[in-house]
């Protein structure tokens, strides 16, 4: 996971202005300042965040995801015509602290109805401490009492993978439509509802699949599942922290061959928007399979998959991992 660092506050102003004599020629981004065609014009960082807006908005909404689908997001940078888009959003969804440009951009805009995912579900930190065992004691962390709790962007931001915490995230979002568009309140109201519903049965899947396991421990190529462990009672053990492409190290190394022997490892996960050549070396050198569990930060292909696919394909691929019976 590489964070990028932000544009500079007078680039951003720069490429906002410039943005707003472009915008009208370019494509993906509507070219009327506020409504479209009726339609709310709501921004959203990356697909966990468009993904519940369209949802919600349904017809009402016309949803712009900063964030091209297959493209890591932590690697984004705005281009002017992205800066312009969310100065003209009628509504912004994002999750602070993931894409620092994203940030910039909001707070440049002073668009007036912003949603922050991490206002909503504050995060935790899920990192490796020195002795290269991941932290936290295997249990929910959704109120302060486990896990440390940031009211900034500090922390694991991978919250819509723990389906309760996206619901949270979901009700926001759903208020914040009606607040800006009352006249259609009433759809904002049912779709929130039908989606929490959702992932309420989605929630219910993964306690029953995961409940009675042959082990409880998966290793994973980087902490991104920190929030699913947390909540289903599971142990990620990561070979790296926020970067899944940095080298792990020879005692982190260690530790993930002595917590896969204790624990009866099988397989180490990969994701799908980054390379498995690390996962593959780690699992050749301890002789254990490779699958996929992936984090959901972004979609390959739209068309066949959305967050509740990939979700129930990961909730299969960590039941035949775990040995569940």
């Amino acid at each position: 996971m590489r964070i990028r660092r932000p544009l500079p506050l007078i680039a951003l102003a720069t490429t906002a202005v410039a943005g707003s004599l472009l915008l009208s020629g370019c494509g993906g981004v509507s070219s009327a300042a506020g409504k479209d065609g009726g339609r709310l014009n709501v921004v959203a960082s990356f697909y966990p965040m468009e993904y519940l807006t369209r949802q919600i908005g349904g017809e009402h909404v016309e949803v712009t995801d900063l964030t091209a689908p297959g493209v890591e997001p932590h690697d984004l940078e705005l281009t002017a015509k992205q800066v312009a888009a969310v100065e003209r959003a009628d509504a912004v969804v994002y999750l602070k602290g993931l894409q620092p440009t994203v940030d910039k951009a909001v707070t440049q805009s002073h668009v007036k109805h912003a949603v922050d995912a991490t206002a909503v579900s504050p995060l935790v930190d899920h990192h490796l401490d020195e002795g290269g065992e991941d932290e936290g004691d295997g249990t929910e962390a959704h109120d302060g009492e486990h896990g440390h709790e940031h009211d900034g962007p500090a922390g694991d931001p991978h919250i819509w993978l723990d389906p309760t915490r996206y619901a949270a995230v979901a009700r926001a979002v759903g208020a914040e439509l009606a607040e800006v568009d009352p006249s259609n309140a009433a759809d904002y109201r049912r779709n929130t509802d039908d989606l929490v519903a959702r992932l309420t049965t989605l929630d219910q899947e993964f306690k029953d699949g995961l409940a009675n396991t042959g082990t409880r421990t998966f290793v994973t190529s980087h902490a991104a599942f920190g929030y699913l462990a947390d909540h289903y009672g599971l142990e990620q053990v990561a070979i790296n922290g926020v970067d899944p492409e940095a080298e792990p190290t020879p005692s982190r190394m260690a530790a993930i061959q002595r917590a896969a022997k204790e624990n009866g490892v099988t397989t180490v996960f990969f994701e799908a928007l980054v390379s498995p050549k690390l996962a593959e070396t780690v699992a050749a050198d301890l002789g254990l399979k490779t699958a996929v569990l992936d984090p959901l930060e972004g979609i390959k292909e739209p068309d066949r998959d959305d967050y509740f696919s990939v979700m129930r394909q990961n909730l299969a691929n960590l039941r035949a991992a775990l040995g569940a019976r």
